[in-house]
């Protein structure tokens, strides 16, 4: 059973692209009566990108320090789990790897956020119209069939325990939609499915596709009723990148 109790997924200033410091984020899972919190802060290795997404050393330094006094301060009040969401780079395996290993995590999970066109990478979320114009000249159905294979290559390649916002890729895209139908009812997500099952991994619920353009958590329904032939432990997360969406869109979990 999911356990709406527990956001196992949110984000902070940290990552540059969110707002609020960790202990707001506490409050707001307290103020929402959660148990358990998780922060899931941003790794990526060997991107290359204008616009730096994820955490450096220092950040990640900084993070554990806060997160270990957050839960002396709050113990007895909230269960808070230190994390990493990894963005998958498949020529950076051998360095994600060595990351993992420097901490114990609370929580890994596994995400493609960038595919790499040429000498760049370029961001799969993201709504910029320049970044939304390359993928249509690359072709957004390539795009789409390369994300699901990476995610494919990233369950078997990296210790994660839990798969992020599986079907986001492209969602601010507006010919996204034919696409992600087609390759939601092919054999990759099947054979994601299978190598996350033959792990243990979970299978994320994302809300944040709530305030996004189909108005459904990630993975949609389909996706989920497929997931659950293999009969995949599911994690409840938000994503939140501001405090006010800790545990957004709890009350649509199924």
């Amino acid at each position: 059973m999911l356990d709406s109790s527990t956001d196992g997924h949110v984000h902070t200033a940290l990552c540059r692209h969110a707002v609020g410091e960790m202990e707001q984020y506490v409050q707001a899972a307290l103020d929402r009566g959660l148990r358990r919190i998780f922060f899931l802060e941003h790794f990526e290795a060997g991107i290359i990108n204008d616009y730096q997404c994820w955490l450096g050393p220092d950040d990640f330094a900084y993070y554990r320090r806060e997160g270990e006094r957050l839960r002396r301060r709050y113990a007895g009040k909230i269960e808070i789990g230190l994390g990493v969401e990894v963005g998958y780079n498949p020529r950076e395996v051998a360095a994600t790897k060595e990351f993992l290993a420097t901490h114990r995590w609370d929580r890994v999970g596994l995400s493609c956020h960038f595919l790499a066109i040429g000498s760049r990478h370029y961001n799969l979320l993201s709504s910029d119209p320049r970044t939304l114009a390359v993928f249509s000249e690359y072709g957004v159905a390539r795009a789409l069939g390369e994300y699901f294979a990476l995610l494919a290559e990233a369950v078997t390649q990296l210790p994660g325990t839990q798969l992020c916002h599986l079907d986001a890729a492209l969602r601010h895209h507006p010919e996204v939609a034919t696409p992600l139908e087609e390759l939601s009812a092919g054999s990759i997500c099947e054979q994601i499915f299978q190598a996350m099952a033959a792990r243990g991994m979970a299978l994320e619920i994302n809300t944040s596709g709530y305030s996004h353009r189909r108005r459904l958590a990630y993975p949609a329904p389909d996706l989920l009723d497929r997931a659950a032939r293999f009969q995949l432990p599911l994690t409840a997360g938000s994503d939140a990148h501001r405090p006010e969406e800790v545990g957004r869109f709890f009350d649509r979990l199924p």
